[in-house]
């Protein structure tokens, strides 16, 4: 069985994807265990100790690596976890396995972290600060153009084969508006979002938990927990 504690964002939303699209299906063959991270759940001594550094999502695969229970965290790496566990959904020659991984790393290190400044500073900062806004809104366009250029070129992002590189970068682009972004300017990667949007695992992925996540703008307890001092605190 595969426990993952999770929370519906688009870190918690790769992994989701990735099970349903392996054909495990939630509540019969992995159990999803809610980590509300406005309430701060994530500081609470059980989570931090599968996830040192306080972020959903983590995972426990009871039958791990020589079938013994094995805790993992950071989305990025559960996805390779997971595509090596059932074989899918990654690449099994060499080349296509590190074309793979680029746009993986692409996600974690480029896509994720600037799209989610750009989603604080025009949305949850108490400031409105201009130049921050102009910056992670003109690096998020940047960043959607280089994933629309790629597209010109193959079917999916990392080559023709759907692949964890698809299911990283998916749900950091359902928020598209709030980034300040027109589909009009990227016609390739729009094609591509409706078309991943569309898979019946990906409809699924995305609900798990959506039901539990409130709006922000009114809650200031949960913005201390998630942007406050309380995030810095030596634990």
């Amino acid at each position: 069985m595969i426990d993952v504690y999770s929370w519906p964002t688009p870190n918690g939303h790769k992994i989701h994807i990735m099970l349903e699209e392996c054909g495990m299906r939630m509540g019969k063959d992995w159990h999803v265990h809610p980590i509300n991270i406005g309430k701060g759940e994530q500081f609470q001594p059980h989570f931090l100790e599968m996830s040192p550094n306080n972020r959903i999502p983590a995972m426990m695969d009871s039958n791990g690596p020589d079938g013994k229970p094995f805790h993992l965290f950071e989305s990025g790496a559960i996805l390779v976890y997971l595509a090596s566990k059932f074989g899918k959904f990654m690449p099994t020659s060499d080349k296509g396995k590190f074309e793979v991984l680029q746009w993986l790393m692409f996600q974690m290190g480029g896509v994720g972290p600037m799209l989610g400044q750009n989603h604080h500073f025009r949305i949850y900062a108490p400031e409105k600060i201009e130049y921050a806004i102009n910056r992670y809104t003109n690096e998020a366009k940047r960043l959607y153009g280089v994933m629309d250029k790629q597209l010109g070129k193959s079917k999916y992002i990392a080559d023709d084969a759907y692949t964890i590189a698809d299911m990283s970068i998916f749900p950091w682009l359902r928020n598209w508006q709030n980034q300040g972004i027109d589909w009009a300017d990227f016609p390739n990667l729009k094609k591509w979002f409706d078309e991943i949007g569309a898979r019946p695992a990906v409809q699924r992925g995305v609900e798990i938990l959506a039901d539990l996540r409130k709006p922000l703008q009114s809650d200031d307890k949960a913005k201390e927990n998630l942007f406050g001092k309380t995030q810095f605190e030596k634990r």
